[in-house]
Formats: C-alpha cells, structure tokens, sequence
C-alpha cells in the first residue's frame, strides 16, 4: 500500500508521513512547487525531511499553471493578504490525484490540522478543498493528525490504515506535535508559522502594486522577494539591494523586463524595468546612489544596461523613500 503525501518540509506533513510509515504503507512525499514557498532553492532541505520521515521524495514545477490558473481567480478568496489558501490546498490535492496511477499510490494525505489556520483548516474549509479536488466521492484524503475529529475516509473504512492510531490534534498549539519530533529525534524541520509568502503583508503589497502596471509572470515570483522596491513617477519600478543576500539574488535573476543598475561606487545592485523613462532612469540612479557610498552633491556614473547617465545622490534617504511601493 502506497500513500502520496503534500510535503511543505514542515513538522506536521513530516509526522503525517511518520504515521502512515508507523502502519507500514509506504510514502511519496510530493512537494508541488508554486513558487512562493521559500526565499531559496531548498530541494535538497525537503528531500532530506522527507527522507528522515521515511518517505521518497517528488517534485513538481507548477508555477506557471499556479498564476494562470489558482492566484488571481480563486473560487474561495483570499485570507488577510494574497493568500487563495483554500483554492491553493483544492489545487494541489487535484495534482496529486492525477499522479496516483503513476505513483502507484491508493490514497492521499496532508499534515492538516482542524484548526491551526483560520482560513483553510476550519472543518467547513477542508470540505471546500475536498470539492475542489474533486474528492466528494471518493474521500481519499486523509488527514493523520486530525482524523479522529473528522469522518472516516475510504483509507479507514476499508480497513488500509487503522483509525485507532490517528490522531486527534485540534487548534493551533503545537506541543503535541513537538513532544513527538522530539520522541523520534527530529530536530530538521521548518519553524512554525514559516512558509508562503503570499501570506507576507510586505510581499502582497508587492504583488498588488505590480499588477496595476504589469502583468506578471513566473519570472517576476523571485523579483519581489528581494531588496527595497521603489514605483517612479512615470510608472518604472526599481529594485534596489539592501545588503550582500540582496545583491547575491537579485544577480542571479534573469528577467528579460529588467536591466541592471551599476554604480560606479561602492553599492548596491538594483534592476531598473527597460521601458522606463528618461526622467525615470535619472531618479533611479539618483536612488541608488544614495544607498550607496557616495557624497552628497557629487556627480557619478550609473550605467543602466548599455547606457551610462550622470546623476547625484539625493542629500538623505528620505527624498529616495517616498518613492517606496512599501512605505518605512
């Protein structure tokens, strides 16, 4: 007997996967990636959880079906920021289902717990996911930590995982779960609380703003992960490091909307949208000149891309931040 477990790399989806292992059914950890789950690349951090779980591990790139189809169109809302959680949990239940035959797996499960989050583990919220995944019928979703607080599946009634050791963890404390990290000796597991971005008030606001002058894409989810982000008078946005971590990524991004910003002192990397105005291309190497190291009231390059302008810091930061999309 074969499970597919989500898999956030979190301390609840990892005893999920425990406990079925704990019945002898085997576990497919599969992380469906969107993209918003994680400032980094962690493949290598959720496989190893997986595996210390006692699952093999699968993922699966979906970021660009996620925006199309999921992110701005939930059928549910969102939470407090940018979060469609309900319609996201729907999702990827729908693509685990579809992987089923190819994974040879009989039924799914989630670290879920009734309770712990108020938009999308409430009971009447982990019927509307059922639905969306298309699993009224078959109830093949099985919830291990929660499962003695909700009916019964197809798994227990037909007897392949026994009820009486589920569990009936409710609400959002987290000692249970702890004490049994604790009792098989895991200490790698992602903090709670840790997660998606979309639930970020910084990172919403983000989004907000770019979608009301551009359209955005898989190639913009790592641009608002990083540095201070600026909205110019004639519409540009501007993105400027903040430290060492900001300019490492912000390098590494490769977005055919941007160019980069290099000063000629010592500074941070920013990236400049390529249709951005003249007037626009000034006040961005003023902004970045004044988070670098230069002197007020003294001339420098600033090359944009192939172009190099000649521009001035600003006397203080204040002057830069009132371009801010997020203010200080």
């Amino acid at each position: 007997m074969r499970a597919i477990s989500l898999f956030s790399g979190g301390l609840d989806s990892m005893l999920a996967i425990r406990l079925m292992r704990d019945q002898g059914i085997e576990v497919t950890a599969l992380h469906i990636y969107i993209g918003f789950g994680s400032r980094g690349d962690v493949s290598d951090q959720l496989r190893r959880r997986a595996e210390l779980a006692g699952a093999d591990f699968r993922l699966v790139d979906v970021r660009e079906e996620y925006i199309r189809e999921i992110l701005f169109d939930p059928v549910y809302g969102y939470g407090k920021n940018f979060n469609p959680c309900i319609d996201c949990h729907g999702y990827m239940f729908k693509i685990a289902r579809a992987m089923m035959p190819e994974l040879g797996a009989s039924f799914l499960i989630t670290g879920e717990v009734v309770g712990q989050r108020p938009m999308s583990q409430r009971p009447d919220a982990l019927k509307q996911v059922q639905k969306l995944a298309g699993d009224n019928e078959d109830r093949l979703i099985l919830r291990p930590l929660s499962a003695k607080l909700l009916e019964p599946t197809k798994p227990e009634t037909e007897g392949w995982v026994d009820r009486d050791r589920l569990l009936d963890i409710n609400g959002r404390s987290r000692e249970r779960q702890l004490a049994m990290a604790a009792e098989y000796g895991w200490e790698d597991y992602e903090s709670p609380g840790g997660g998606c971005l979309l639930t970020e008030p910084s990172y919403a606001a983000k989004i907000r703003d770019f979608i009301a002058h551009e359209e955005f894409g898989v190639e913009d989810i790592d641009l608002l992960k990083y540095g201070r982000h600026f909205r110019l008078p004639d519409g540009a946005k501007l993105v400027v490091g903040r430290h060492r971590e900001d300019n490492e990524a912000l390098l590494k991004i490769v977005n055919p909307d941007y160019l980069p910003l290099r000063l000629s002192v010592t500074g941070p990397y920013s990236l400049l949208h390529r249709e951005a105005t003249e007037a626009d291309r000034l006040l961005a190497a003023r902004i970045a000149l004044t988070y670098g190291k230069s002197l007020p009231g003294q001339s420098y390059e600033v090359h944009i891309g192939d172009e190099t302008v000649e521009a001035k810091p600003f006397e203080s930061k204040t002057e830069a931040q009132k371009y801010f999309v997020l203010k200080p």
